[in-house]
Formats: C-alpha cells, sequence, structure tokens
C-alpha cells in the first residue's frame, strides 16, 4: 500500500470518527477545545504517520488516547505497544486513560494531562545557556527575602 492510499484512508476515517465520537472523547474535548489547559492547541482525530490519535498536542507533541474494552485484550494490548513505540520514536509522549476514567475522574485525567504540557511545552522565550545561572543568582541577590540568608530564601519558597 502507497502513501497516498494511506493518507487517503487515513482521511475517510478521521472524517468519520470526527463525526460520530464516543461519549468519552466529547467529555474530554469539552475540556480541551480552544486552548482550556495551558493554552495547548489540541486537535481532535489527528492523523499522524499510520495512525489516528484520539488528541494531538503538536507544540508539546502529545498525544492522548482513550480507551474502551478492546484496548484490555492481548490484541489491543499489542497493538497499542506497537503504536506508543512508533509514536515515542516520533518524540511523541502518549497518555492513556480508559473511557471511564474520564467519566469518574475527570479531574486527575486534566490534572496529569496539566503535568505533562507543563514538562513538554518549550519556554516561549527561553534564555541562552549561561543566561539561566545568571538569572537566577541575580534573583536571589534582589530578592529582599533572600538577603537574611538561608533562613530568609526558606520563607520566600514556603508561601
Amino acid at each position: 500500500m502507497g502513501v497516498g492510499t494511506l493518507k487517503t484512508q487515513n482521511r475517510s476515517f478521521v472524517k468519520t470518527f470526527r463525526h460520530n465520537p464516543i461519549e468519552a472523547e466529547k467529555k474530554l474535548w469539552y475540556h480541551l477545545r480552544n486552548r482550556r489547559v495551558l493554552g495547548a492547541k489540541f486537535r481532535r482525530q489527528q492523523s499522524f504517520g499510520p495512525y489516528i490519535l484520539d488528541f494531538y498536542c503538536a507544540e508539546s507533541k502529545l498525544a492522548i488516547e482513550l480507551d474502551g474494552g478492546q484496548h484490555g485484550k492481548l490484541k489491543g494490548i499489542i497493538q497499542d505497544e506497537q503504536r506508543d513505540e512508533y509514536l515515542k520514536q516520533e518524540g511523541v509522549t502518549v497518555l492513556r486513560f480508559w473511557n471511564n476514567q474520564v467519566f469518574d475522574e475527570i479531574e486527575g485525567v486534566l490534572d496529569m494531562i496539566y503535568t505533562m504540557l507543563e514538562r513538554r511545552t518549550p519556554h516561549p522565550n527561553p534564555l541562552p545557556q549561561g543566561e539561566r545561572e545568571r538569572s537566577y543568582v541575580d534573583e536571589l541577590h534582589s530578592n529582599p527575602l533572600s538577603q537574611g540568608g538561608r533562613e530568609g530564601h526558606l520563607k520566600a519558597d514556603s508561601y
């Protein structure tokens, strides 16, 4: 099967999946759409290589997959492992949640997504190498709480 054929097939599947989401996808999409989580732009049913990802944030290279019962069977487990390995080689981190977690533990699901986005999203204006250390030292010297030595610095960190 050629690459063009694969893209055409994926496009057809993507369109079908987007128009017929499962309830768990609808619920999670409500929280992810319109940059509601840390301003991250998620796409729903995003084609990526030979796969279709439930949700994908390109700027963070983060994929979110919602799994139903078929993913707990041997065939589903093997397919998920192959898919995850392919995505990992492409630099994509995959978060997997069971559908029931979206319904029963949505806060925990969103917390995990939030945490992963914080780790994966590059700072919009990173300091050049070497400037990071100087910036931290300058901050310590300019912070009035740190003037009292270690004790003052600990107070500042506890707030």
